[in-house]
């Protein structure tokens, strides 16, 4: 457990809790967020997660857009429907792109756990878009996610870690409820 460890802990924790209450604040904190997780992953060698919160950083920018652009008139984040095609989309390119990063992290770097470092990764990003696409659906993505990334980090010995993802399981249990109930019957 390093300094840099326990901030980055700290700054997810809030960030995720914004994006739960949909506030526009989450985007600069995740942002931060990113920024500490990619030194921490670098130095434990989680190439893979370290490249993630790279792209996340992209994701997050297209989200604040998004979001933005993506209010009622109360100022309000509207919650948008995944349609079932959308979804088999988000999951086959997650699929694609987990057999890709693992066979390049796998035969080309001294990744610690590159199949499921890839896989968390690549699914992590179908989670993030379908996050600033506004989609309840994402939180059960995150959901099925971070379960796997307490594992992984308990593995790791990142155990602050691995409780901030144990703690984010709850938080996206929350934010699917919330989003789930602000999307009213426009979910699909």
């Amino acid at each position: 457990m390093t300094t840099l460890e326990i901030v980055a802990v700290v700054v997810s924790f809030a960030g995720i809790w914004l994006t739960a209450r949909r506030r526009m604040l989450c985007w600069p904190v995740n942002l931060l967020a990113c920024a500490l997780y990619a030194k921490l992953f670098l130095d434990v060698r989680l190439y893979a997660d370290m490249v993630l919160q790279l792209l996340f950083a992209i994701a997050i920018v297209y989200g604040w857009v998004a979001w933005a652009r993506g209010t009622d008139s109360e100022g309000e984040v509207v919650v948008a429907p995944l349609r079932p095609a959308q979804a088999l989309v988000g999951l086959a390119a997650g699929a694609v792109g987990a057999v890709s990063i693992g066979w390049l992290t796998s035969h080309h770097t001294d990744a610690a756990l590159p199949w499921m470092d890839a896989t968390l990764s690549s699914f992590s990003l179908v989670a993030q878009y379908w996050t600033g696409r506004r989609h309840a659906a994402s939180w059960l993505l995150w959901i099925v996610v971070d379960v796997c990334y307490v594992g992984m980090f308990v593995w790791k010995d990142l155990l602050p870690t691995a409780g901030l993802y144990a703690a984010m399981v709850g938080l996206a249990v929350l934010g699917y409820r919330q989003w789930r109930r602000a999307g009213g019957h426009r979910q699909g």
